[in-house]
């Protein structure tokens, strides 16, 4: 499995992963939880400007047989909204490294990374659940 876990991103326990650059954090679903949805039937996201919070709901995602919430993994601005996944949720499944990310945070409190898995504890996270 870890072939399909960046070592370079941080994870939550719900499967959102976060990109950093600098104070900026690219958040998007992770490739197992893609794997698992199989298919976004759609996809809602906050705006630019929108408030998020670490730990608490930004969005969600219906799949054929379920709806599930998007979790922030840090607190911040919404900077950017991917509206490409928002008009075609399929490349949130095709890509969900790339093409398909979902949002970008300013970041206010890189602490807050301490808090977040890494490639190897999410790995083990997924192998147990």
């Amino acid at each position: 499995m870890s072939d399909s876990i960046p070592e370079d991103l941080y994870y939550t326990e719900s499967h959102e992963y976060l990109a950093i650059e600098d104070t900026t954090g690219t958040v998007g679903i992770t490739a197992y939880a893609a794997h698992e949805l199989n298919e976004i039937i759609y996809l809602e996201l906050p705006e630019e400007g929108d408030e998020v919070r670490a730990g608490e709901p930004f969005g969600t995602v219906e799949a054929v047989k379920a709806v599930f919430d998007l979790n922030s993994p840090v607190t911040g601005e919404v900077i950017a909204v991917n509206t490409a996944a928002t008009d075609n949720p399929q490349i949130v499944i095709d890509d969900p490294y790339g093409d398909g990310w979902l949002i970008k945070v300013k970041m206010e409190n890189v602490g807050e990374l301490d808090e977040l898995l890494t490639s190897d504890d999410y790995e083990r996270h997924c192998a147990e659940h």
